[in-house]
């Protein structure tokens, strides 16, 4: 391990989402049921530090998480294989942080919750829904239409990570930004979901309305994480 370098792991490792993260981690594994030494052929070259192996199948899986610190789950895993992948995670690697970008972000972060629970390794400050992406819109859609600089511009978004679950609370922009309800709803259309924690004092009336229209959509995406979780295996 160097200093606050990683060693982490990303299935499957055809996402590109490796290409991007690769040189913040001292060791980079990528694991997919089909060949990835292609693509950690090409990792290979970046100019970095990084050290990135291949792992390929279910046989060589509890290699891949041996000694792992950061697990990333990327988008396009069926909720069967990230359940394999967790249960791994589990066996082999129980403390690591586990990033879930798969969707729906509002069901397969509960999965995961579920998979851990049910080890007794569940902790829930390492395990991540990455919604990153609401917060990216929100912000970029705040800053053209008030014509501030994206890069200052901060827009707190929470609930989940599908259609309405995502509330962008732009009554809390930073800097702060005076917007009509008519461009809160227009704003608003663009949201995909974020689960955070947040101090939700001072929302508009609009927001508290759309927090509330939020709530049985976010509860029966969880209820629905943790059946799948429960279901017995075929």
């Amino acid at each position: 391990m160097h200093e606050n370098w990683f060693h982490g792991k990303i299935p499957p490792g055809c996402a590109n989402f490796g290409s991007t993260i690769t040189h913040l981690v001292s060791t980079l594994h990528l694991y997919n049921i089909a060949n990835v030494k292609r693509v950690v052929a090409d990792l290979s070259l970046c100019n970095t530090h990084s050290q990135v192996l291949a792992f390929t199948g279910p046989s060589e899986l509890a290699d891949c998480l041996k000694d792992v610190n950061v697990m990333v789950i990327p988008a396009g895993v069926p909720r069967k294989h990230m359940k394999t992948f967790v249960e791994a995670v589990a066996d082999n690697c129980p403390n690591a942080f586990i990033h879930i970008i798969s969707n729906t972000v509002n069901s397969t972060v509960p999965i995961a919750a579920q998979v851990l629970t049910k080890k007794g390794v569940y902790d829930p400050k390492k395990l991540f829904g990455v919604t990153t992406l609401d917060v990216v819109r929100a912000n970029t859609f705040v800053s053209q239409k008030k014509k501030l600089k994206h890069i200052i511009v901060d827009v707190p978004v929470i609930g989940g990570h599908a259609g309405i679950t995502i509330l962008p609370i732009f009554s809390k922009t930073k800097p702060s930004a005076s917007l009509t309800d008519e461009e809160f709803q227009e704003l608003t259309a663009i949201r995909e979901e974020a689960v955070i924690e947040s101090e939700l004092q001072g929302l508009t009336k609009y927001e508290h309305k759309a927090l509330e229209a939020l709530k049985p959509e976010v509860k029966a995406s969880i209820d629905k994480g943790i059946a799948f979780a429960n279901k017995p295996a075929n």
